[in-house]
């Protein structure tokens, strides 16, 4: 059922999956660069039934039934949603403890969040899972976000995106892809934020994605403290689509412990 939160009198869609369920932590579901609440189908729920534990899915300012986010996007936009919206969301959805869901930029954002005095001064935060996090920017990242651009402006990605984001489609591509197409967005680095993580991690990678090489998922083992990471055979940029059995059993096997 689609809900809505407002932040500053701007709306952000919500999504829950057994709200009423108050013994467990909270499972909050974090979008890709292109995605929002409703490009996650039912993969939330399924976590949601596995696990016992509530489930909140939104959509960021720009993306799905949001409202927008003005244009063009800050480089530093992904620490704004991390230390200012995703605060807000916590406090004002009245989450006391959570376990943070993410997948790309959703969880860059997560990471930013998670190693921030934010995480700790809220305090509930259980755990947290990623699929396909970026840490730094590559140049395999760039190079596919450019033929993004040319798929949008030439071959139907923006007619296969307008089914999901509506008025809100050129707000959420341009904002996403003029960000990580500026040169200056090479030096994007959020490594430091990684080994100020203190709760567990469960990083998830396919061994075939096309926006990061295994270097993303190897600098998350190398710097966080308590980290358990898995790559996945015939897996490209979405674990959760391309392997959604083995990614389910990772993610309930995880979040299990978590609970108690």
């Amino acid at each position: 059922m689609i809900d809505f939160l407002t932040l500053d009198s701007k709306k952000i869609e919500l999504q829950w999956h057994q709200k009423e369920q108050k013994d467990h932590p909270t499972l909050i579901f974090m979008h890709e660069g292109l995605g929002c609440t409703r490009m996650w189908k039912d993969f939330p729920e399924k976590v949601s039934r596995n696990t016992g534990c509530p489930a909140l899915i939104f959509s960021r300012f720009g993306y799905g039934n949001s409202d927008p986010c003005p244009l063009p996007w800050k480089i530093n936009f992904m620490h704004r949603e991390a230390l200012r919206i995703l605060s807000e969301i916590i406090k004002k959805a009245q989450i006391k403890e959570y376990i943070l869901v993410g997948h790309s930029d959703g969880f860059s954002i997560g990471i930013i969040f998670a190693g921030s005095q934010y995480a700790r001064e809220l305090k509930g935060l259980k755990g947290l899972i990623t699929q396909a996090a970026h840490v730094f920017c590559e140049q395999i990242t760039v190079d596919c976000i450019q033929q993004a651009k040319i798929n949008y402006e030439h071959h139907g990605l923006r007619q296969g995106l307008e089914q999901y984001h509506g008025s809100n489609t050129d707000n959420a591509f341009w904002g996403w892809n003029d960000v990580w197409l500026n040169p200056k967005f090479m030096n994007w680095n959020i490594e430091k934020y990684l080994s100020r993580i203190q709760v567990p991690m469960l990083a998830i990678q396919g061994k075939d994605d096309q926006y990061g090489t295994q270097k993303q998922i190897e600098s998350i083992k190398n710097r966080v403290k308590h980290v358990e990471t898995c790559l996945l055979d015939d897996c490209r940029h979405s674990p959760h689509t391309d392997q959604p059995e083995k990614v389910l059993k990772l993610m309930t096997q995880f979040i299990q412990p978590s609970k108690k």
